[in-house]
């Protein structure tokens, strides 16, 4: 018997980051339209480029889509989501960040918005985002 090879499909890894602010809200950025996910709402980051840390790339990924200053030593390793989508399957490192210079603002076109712990879960969402949503309720995203 002959197997057939099965193409499995390109692991993605993007790093992601829940910045929360002084008020214990949650920074989300809608993805704009054009780009595949359009219009759900996730953690700001993006893929991790060769040669790159996730901390690095997080920290290159939020001075681009939000004019911030992160340094990386701010950033809280926190959980992570691991999910196939169709076309690859997504390795996500999600970090925590409470500290960081400058104020976040839409850089890319894209929409942001400053969400409760209890709000996130109305917000439509990939489904790699969920479950992080859920770890910070069940956590609490404790200070450090």
């Amino acid at each position: 018997m002959s197997q057939q090879a099965v193409e499995k499909p390109k692991v993605v890894l993007v790093a992601a980051c829940a910045l929360i602010d002084g008020e214990g809200r949650v920074l989300m950025a809608e993805r704009p339209e054009g780009k595949e996910l359009a219009g759900l709402w996730e953690f700001p980051g993006g893929k991790v480029e060769g040669g790159e840390t996730p901390e690095e790339a997080l920290v290159r990924e939020l001075r681009e889509e939000l004019g911030i200053e992160v340094d990386p030593g701010a950033l809280e390793p926190f959980s992570f989501a691991s999910y196939g989508y169709e076309r690859f399957h997504l390795l996500m490192p999600l970090y925590l960040c409470r500290h960081w210079t400058g104020k976040a603002a839409p850089m890319e076109g894209q929409r942001i918005r400053w969400s409760t712990f209890s709000d996130l879960e109305a917000l439509p969402m990939p489904p790699a985002d969920k479950p992080l949503v859920e770890a910070l309720k069940r956590k609490g995203a404790p200070e450090r």
